[in-house]
């Protein structure tokens, strides 16, 4: 995955733009707009956006539209737009291009009348979808968390949000779980899992959080931080267990090796002792 950063002080601050590593999205673009006015354009891509601060007013199907920051709003492929901040400050905004295929090409004119949710479940999961795509070697989390999204949206522009019945399907959720664990080190992905297995990716990760109550991604993760554990305790360095464990780097590896066991797997080495040498070590009742 590529990011690139850019500031201008009478049009974007703070800009970043990447091309995230998965499938599904083409690109990510967040910006502080201040001047800058869209004219009239068309994009590829299902345009999903947050406002972080400020507000937009924007034209699409020729009829006026505004974006508030608790909304979230979404562009069609296709269809003409433009965009003006209508705040002295500005717009802050962060944008997923979608991949045309994530959400059903007849929904194109509904989204093009209903382009805006109030949807306070939906904003946090985009919140959460951009925290993962910047997170090195998190491309499961990503995946998961996309399949949610697109899901969400298809319900809106279906007006179909009524919970259905939930359905359990331990069977799928376990040998979710034996892939997971055969591919510990070097992943694989949701979409990659659901073929084999012939389930699709929303049900699949809603069956396996419902058997064990986490999400595919969390329980990878725990099972290369416990590699990784084994991996330090046989003496290997903590940037090699690392990389041995299938963690993008030692930095990827001590943020999860400390929210899992409390501390980084370096103060973790420093602490090993052998079974003959017990200097310092205390032993409490």
């Amino acid at each position: 995955m590529g990011a690139g950063r850019g500031s201008e002080r009478d049009g974007h601050a703070d800009t970043v733009v990447l091309k995230p590593a998965i499938d599904g999205i083409a690109e990510v673009f967040h910006t502080h707009m201040r001047q800058h006015a869209y004219p009239m354009h068309t994009h590829r891509s299902w345009a999903l956006l947050i406002i972080d601060s400020g507000t937009v007013r924007y034209d699409l199907g020729r009829h006026e539209h505004g974006a508030l920051d608790r909304t979230v709003t979404l562009l069609p492929p296709h269809v003409p737009h433009n965009g003006t901040p209508t705040t002295e400050q500005g717009l802050r905004k962060r944008v997923l291009y979608l991949e045309p295929e994530q959400i059903d090409s007849d929904l194109v004119g509904t989204a093009v009348d209903h382009p805006m949710f109030d949807d306070p479940l939906l904003r946090h999961r985009i919140h959460q979808l951009h925290g993962a795509l910047f997170q090195p070697g998190e491309q499961l989390e990503a995946e998961s968390r996309l399949a949610l999204v697109s899901e969400r949206l298809r319900q809106h522009l279906r007006d179909d949000l009524e919970a259905g019945p939930v359905t359990d399907d331990p069977g799928l959720a376990d040998h979710l779980r034996d892939l997971l664990d055969v591919h510990t080190v070097e992943g694989i992905s949701l979409a990659g899992a659901a073929a084999l297995l012939h389930a699709h990716p929303v049900h699949l990760a809603r069956a396996f959080t419902r058997r064990f109550g986490m999400p595919p991604h969390q329980y990878l993760v725990g099972r290369r931080v416990d590699l990784a554990r084994r991996l330090i305790l046989e003496g290997r360095a903590p940037a090699q267990a690392a990389a041995d464990s299938g963690f993008h780097d030692q930095a990827h590896l001590n943020r999860h090796f400390k929210r899992v066991l409390g501390l980084p797997p370096g103060q973790y080495a420093r602490a090993l002792r052998s079974g003959t040498d017990l200097s310092g070590a205390s032993v409490r009742p």
